[in-house]
């Protein structure tokens, strides 16, 4: 069992010695990570400047770019094997509901997918580290388990997971979760540079709109490790009908305009 590990929090970050060195103990392990922090940073990746590895003293390679570069970059040609698992994390801080969207931890873990990997997204629910090594061990369960029932395979999977910051012996099950949803952003916060030029800061995360029962908000407050399957396709299915229709009027708008 060959596991790639990559993060946004930068290599030398607690989250990502931690889960090497749970994951370490039951497969041979690979981390390829940002040089700095990279939260926030999704999918992203470098085209306009080129990127670097360097090999540090644990073993641990980091690359000046985002985390979905050091993915990549791993498995276009960086690697001479294709790993089985790719694994982010552990982050500091959740992960859930629109919080996805802009993470960089679940842009390496959707980079591995992207390249037909099955990955997970790890993140702690709460920052600072808490119970970190209780997270690591729990992830390393959730993958232990998944060798053990042939879970990794050749066919592609993404999930995002979410750990409370609880003593190992009181962390819950893992429960199967929608993503819930948090209301919009908090308000640009503004500030006067020593130049006198205004700077912008972009505002905390919203708070929860939606963590009713099923969500990863919900299950993650009972004390539950949240567990949720993502894909890629952003079609809206459900309203492909509507603007099948909007885009007949359109196209005949169009074509009276034209003429």
């Amino acid at each position: 069992m060959k596991i790639l590990i990559s993060n946004d929090d930068g290599y030398l970050a607690p989250g990502i010695v931690a889960l090497y060195e749970a994951l370490k103990e039951v497969a041979e392990v690979e981390v390829i990570a940002p040089e700095q922090n990279n939260s926030a940073k999704s999918n992203a990746l470098t085209l306009h400047s080129p990127l670097y590895v360097t090999r540090v003293s644990n073993g641990f390679r980091y690359v000046n770019g985002t985390p979905a570069d050091c993915v990549h970059i791993a498995l276009s040609g960086l690697l001479d094997y294709r790993p089985d698992l790719v694994v982010s994390g552990i982050n500091n801080g959740a992960n859930m509901g629109d919080d996805t969207i802009y993470s960089g931890t679940v842009g390496a873990a959707m980079e591995g997918y992207l390249f037909g990997v099955p990955s997970i997204a790890f993140s702690q629910v709460d920052k600072d580290w808490v119970q970190l090594e209780s997270a690591a061990r729990k992830a390393r369960d959730l993958v232990l388990a998944m060798m053990q029932q042939h879970l990794i395979t050749s066919t592609p999977w993404l999930l995002n997971v979410n750990i409370p910051n609880l003593p190992y012996a009181d962390i819950g099950t893992v429960k199967l979760c929608r993503l819930g949803r948090r209301h919009a952003a908090e308000k640009v916060i503004q500030q006067r540079s020593p130049r006198g030029e205004t700077m912008y800061w972009i505002g905390a995360a919203g708070p929860v709109k939606d963590d009713a029962d099923g969500t990863d908000f919900h299950a993650t407050a009972q004390g539950h490790v949240s567990m949720t399957p993502l894909k890629i396709d952003l079609t809206d299915h459900d309203s492909l009908g509507y603007w099948a229709q909007t885009a007949s009027r359109l196209a005949s708008g169009l074509q009276v305009a034209s003429t």
